[in-house]
C-alpha cells in the first residue's frame, strides 16, 4: 500500500503550523500516492517482449497436447483441434511451424509441466488476465470434443494450480467453458429456428447462457448486469491488448466476448430488458 506521500503531505502541512494544513497536505499526498500506483499499474502492464511472446505461444501449444494426450492416445480428430486453434490466431509460416513442434513435445511422456509452467507464469509478471485467457484456451481445446476424456479434467487442475487458481475456481472456470462451447454449439440452431417466428429460446440455452456470464438463473435483473458487466470487463479486448495481450490472441478474445454479448443479448429478450 502506498502511504509515503499521504505521510510526507501530513508532516510538511503540520510543520507549517496547523492542523488545518496537515489534513490538506494529507489530501495531496493521498493523490501523489495514487499516481504513483496508476504509474506502477501502468509499467506492470507492458507489452510483452519478443521472447515473452514466444514462450506464450510455446507454453499454450505444449500444455495443449499435453492434456490432449491425457484423454488417451492424442487423436486425429485433436490435432485438427489445435490446428483450428492455429487458424483462430492466424498462425502462418515459421510461428505455425513451431506451435506444431510445442505440440508434439506437450504429448511427450516425459514433457516437464511444472517447469514449463513456472517458467510461463513469471513471464507473465503476474498479469491474472492473461494466465486466465491461457487457461481458458486449454479448457476449449479439451472441450472441443464435446466433453473431457480420461485424465483431461486432472490435468486441467494441476495446470490451474500451478497458475495459482485454486480448485474452486476451475470448476467455476470448467462449468462456463462447458457452457460456451454448448452455447457456441446451439447459437446457429437457434438462429436459425427463430427467423421465421418469435419462438421462446430452448430452455437449455438460456441455462448455458446464465452460465457463461457466471450467474444463477433466479438472480435479480440487478445481478444479471452487473455479472455481464464483470464478464465484458474482464474479457473486452481493448483491456486484454492494454495488459500485454499478444495480437494473434486478439481474435480469441473477440470471439469470447461476442459469445458473453450474446449470452446477455438472450438473457435480456428473455427477462423484458431494456
Amino acid at each position: 500500500m502506498q502511504f509515503k506521500g499521504k505521510l510526507i503531505g501530513f508532516l510538511v502541512g503540520l510543520w507549517l503550523g496547523h492542523l488545518l494544513g496537515a489534513i490538506f497536505g494529507l489530501w495531496l499526498g493521498h493523490l501523489y500516492d495514487i499516481g504513483v500506483r496508476r504509474r506502477a499499474s501502468f509499467g506492470f502492464r507492458r507489452v510483452p517482449t519478443r521472447e515473452e511472446q514466444a514462450l506464450f505461444f510455446h507454453t499454450t501449444f505444449a500444455v495443449m497436447g499435453h492434456i490432449a494426450k491425457a484423454a488417451g492416445r492424442v487423436s486425429e480428430q485433436q490435432i485438427r483441434i489445435a490446428s483450428m486453434f492455429m487458424d483462430r490466431m492466424q498462425l502462418q509460416g515459421d510461428l505455425r511451424q513451431a506451435a506444431q513442434s510445442s505440440f508434439r513435445q506437450g504429448k511427450a511422456s516425459d514433457f516437464p509441466l511444472t517447469d514449463e509452467l513456472t517458467a510461463f507464469r513469471r513471464a507473465c509478471h503476474g498479469r491474472l488476465d492473461l494466465l486466465r485467457v491461457f487457461l481458458e484456451i486449454q479448457m476449449q481445446a479439451a472441450f472441443a470434443n464435446g466433453s473431457l476424456l480420461g485424465q483431461q479434467r486432472a490435468r486441467l487442475l494441476e495446470v490451474a494450480e500451478l497458475l495459482g487458481f485454486s480448485r474452486w475456481e476451475l470448476e467455476q472456470f470448467l462449468a462456463m467453458a462447458e457452457a460456451e462451447a454448448s452455447f457456441g454449439q446451439r447459437h446457429q440452431h437457434w438462429r436459425q429456428q427463430s427467423a421465421g417466428g418469435s419462438a421462446p429460446p430452448p430452455r437449455d440455452r438460456l441455462k448455458d447462457a446464465y452460465t457463461l456470464l457466471g450467474v444463477a438463473a433466479d438472480a435479480s435483473d440487478g445481478e444479471v448486469k452487473k455479472a455481464y458487466r464483470r464478464q465484458m470487463n474482464k474479457h473486452h479486448p481493448d483491456k486484454l491488448a492494454s495488459q500485454g495481450l499478444p495480437p494473434e490472441m486478439m481474435n480469441m478474445a473477440k470471439e469470447k466476448a461476442q459469445e458473453i454479448q450474446q449470452a446477455w443479448e438472450l438473457i435480456k429478450q428473455q427477462r423484458g430488458l431494456r
